[in-house]
């Protein structure tokens, strides 16, 4: 069966195209092309399917908050057609046979691929390195490697994974945070800290581990990936190390785009994340960081958790949000709506390059005919009321309940096949 979509923009530019979708690839690119089933988008652009390179799916182990149908689905929903499932399962995902279950259950799903990450350390207890070689040459193919809620704050453990991954072009994604300066954290360090007498999260315990690592990256040579930036501090590092030739790379949240630690003042333990939300400071580096690319990319760091982890008070509150339905949308109202991306720009950060740091092959390709038809139709005029008891997950735990956002994505396929049509499950 072929699709056709009717008057897309490729990538919001140019004039309207219809493009043909068969066999799993971009067939025909023109004007009055035919297909078997049609969707009619006029001035929706045209994206390729966006991949998020930090999604929590928690299966194994805790499918009272989502299962990799569940999160997949949501996935797909809002635009992804491949997702990363980190490894802070029950069990851990640092063994080939975890992860092959991961990616065997994504393969059944249907709605995205999925790509497992595999632990830098057994248990992500940061005492012993994971079977990351055994992994990687798996039949998950893992490539990307995280401890992420966790910190690798062994120095030496980081400096001997960052160069371990180097035979089979791995990277390390590191959870930047120095324990000892966040033992009981609630929040942001700062003044809506010491008003809502909450213990604050220094800024420098998330730079401090960045800095050491960036060294230790330029040092063996080895790639390294920069989890959830949260500081205007970061940004400048970051900055710095790119400065010297290093191999690093970095993702923002759709959250650290838009929310800051006023939100606390709700005592709504929706709010409490890891990284804290910051200040509005910190988001306008995050935005300009972004926007001329010290930061490479958007990943959701997606997390769900069940009722009873997230209505609670907020010292006993789990820390996360939900992010894959909203992603692109907040994304269209923090970058595009202010002029600090083009649609162009937002295939770039969203898609082809968290393709390239993740090493997968089919995604973040170009709209070209022959390339794998892994493509997003987003209608850029479409505004939407965000209504959790709506969200495919599992969970309902989004900041952004009740919020009016731009952007709607009209369908997703995944190698020609819909797996989302309209807002809708196709």
């Amino acid at each position: 069966m072929s699709w056709v979509l009717k008057n897309v923009l490729l990538y919001g530019d140019g004039d309207p195209v219809d493009v043909v979708l068969k066999d799993g690839i971009i067939a025909q690119i023109g004007t009055d092309l035919a297909g078997d089933e049609v969707l009619e988008a006029a001035g929706c652009v045209l994206l390729p399917g966006l991949v998020d390179l930090h999604t929590h799916l928690r299966e194994p182990g805790r499918e009272d908050a989502e299962t990799v149908e569940t999160g997949t689905l949501a996935a797909a929903l809002g635009g992804f057609t491949a997702v990363h499932a980190m490894a802070n399962t029950d069990p851990v995902a640092d063994t080939a046979g975890v992860v092959e279950q991961v990616w065997r259950l994504g393969q059944e799903a249907g709605h995205c691929d999925v790509v497992p990450v595999g632990a830098v350390t057994v248990g992500l207890l940061g005492e012993q390195m994971a079977e990351l070689g055994t992994m990687a040459d798996s039949a998950a193919r893992v490539r990307v490697f995280s401890d992420d809620g966790k910190c690798v704050s062994d120095a030496s453990l980081m400096r001997r994974a960052l160069e371990y991954v180097k035979a089979f072009d791995g990277v390390i994604a590191q959870h930047a945070q120095e324990p000892r300066l966040t033992d009981g954290a609630q929040m942001n360090e700062g003044v809506n800290s010491s008003l809502l007498g909450l213990t604050g999260w220094p800024a420098v315990a998330e730079e401090a581990i960045i800095a050491r690592d960036c060294l230790l990256a330029g040092h063996v040579g080895g790639r390294l990936h920069i989890c959830h930036v949260s500081t205007s501090g970061s940004v400048e590092l970051i900055r710095w190390a790119k400065g010297k030739g290093w191999d690093v790379t970095a993702e923002v949240t759709p959250h650290h785009l838009l929310l800051t630690d006023d939100c606390a003042h709700s005592y709504d333990p929706t709010f409490k994340v890891n990284p804290p939300l910051r200040t509005q400071h910190d988001i306008d580096a995050l935005r300009a960081g972004l926007a001329d690319g010290t930061i490479d990319c958007v990943a959701t760091d997606h997390a769900p958790h069940a009722l009873e982890d997230k209505e609670t008070e907020w010292g006993a509150a789990s820390p996360g949000m939900t992010g894959l339905e909203t992603a692109l949308s907040v994304v269209a109202l923090t970058m595009v709506e202010t002029g600090g991306l083009t649609w162009r720009q937002v295939a770039e950060r969203m898609s082809e390059t968290p393709a390239r740091i993740g090493r997968l092959e089919g995604h973040g390709r170009p709209l070209a005919v022959g390339e794998p038809a892994n493509v997003v139709v987003v209608d850029p005029a479409a505004r939407w009321i965000v209504d959790p008891a709506q969200s495919a997950s599992r969970s309902r735990n989004t900041p952004f309940a009740g919020h009016d956002l731009p952007a709607r994505v009209r369908a997703t396929f995944l190698r020609g096949v819909a797996t989302s049509l309209s807002g809708k499950p196709a």
